[in-house]
């Protein structure tokens, strides 16, 4: 893995970018299959729609809707300087997303506050790699670096990530909040040594 958080994203990036449409069609579908064996009836899940040449898909954001109690997406926004604020979240309805900045899908308002994080059972975290240690790599903004402190400590934190996203060291920094788990195409639910 690259020595820097910049250089690993462009790799990474660079990767994905050159996936047939086949290659994550495939891996989207094997995602849902692990999904569907971890979320269970009344679970309260905050999910993501994919952007781009994200793992996973729409049809799994739907899938997991119709097995959990509840869905709830971020919803992103900066302060009036610019800075990343803590992710809002809304209620996730089929069919339901408006356009929203940073090329995102997100559920219309009203929205929940930052804090509604704390009600979720399992968190689905977009990332572009993750270590055995926990630690994420995200694309830099923040969001959920400020969103995840807030997150039940008895919660399930899950980067979701193509299997060789899933590494033995990233650059970490003491903001970065450890992810619990891994989810990849080929391995499934992997349990991180996290520091959480």
């Amino acid at each position: 893995m690259a020595s820097t958080k910049s250089q690993a994203r462009a790799a990474i990036l660079a990767v994905r970018r050159s996936l047939s449409e086949q290659t994550q069609e495939r891996e989207s579908t094997l995602l849902a299959r692990h999904l569907a064996a971890l979320i269970r009836p009344g679970t309260t899940v905050c999910a993501h729609i994919p952007v781009g040449s994200e793992p996973g898909s729409l049809a799994i954001v739907d899938d997991i809707a119709g097995r959990a109690g509840s869905v709830l997406l971020p919803v992103a926004r900066e302060s009036d300087d610019g800075t990343p604020l803590p992710l809002q979240w809304g209620r996730y309805v089929p069919g339901k997303l408006v356009a929203a900045p940073y090329g995102l899908r997100e559920p219309e308002p009203p929205w929940l506050p930052p804090e509604t994080v704390a009600t979720a059972d399992v968190v689905l975290v977009p990332a572009l790699a993750v270590d055995r240690a926990g630690s994420r790599l995200g694309r830099g903004a923040g969001f959920y670096d400020r969103t995840l402190a807030l997150v039940n400590p008895a919660a399930l934190v899950i980067a979701v990530v193509r299997d060789d996203e899933l590494v033995d060291h990233l650059p970490s920094e003491p903001h970065d909040v450890p992810m619990t788990h891994a989810l990849t195409p080929g391995r499934g639910l992997v349990t991180l040594a996290s520091r959480r």
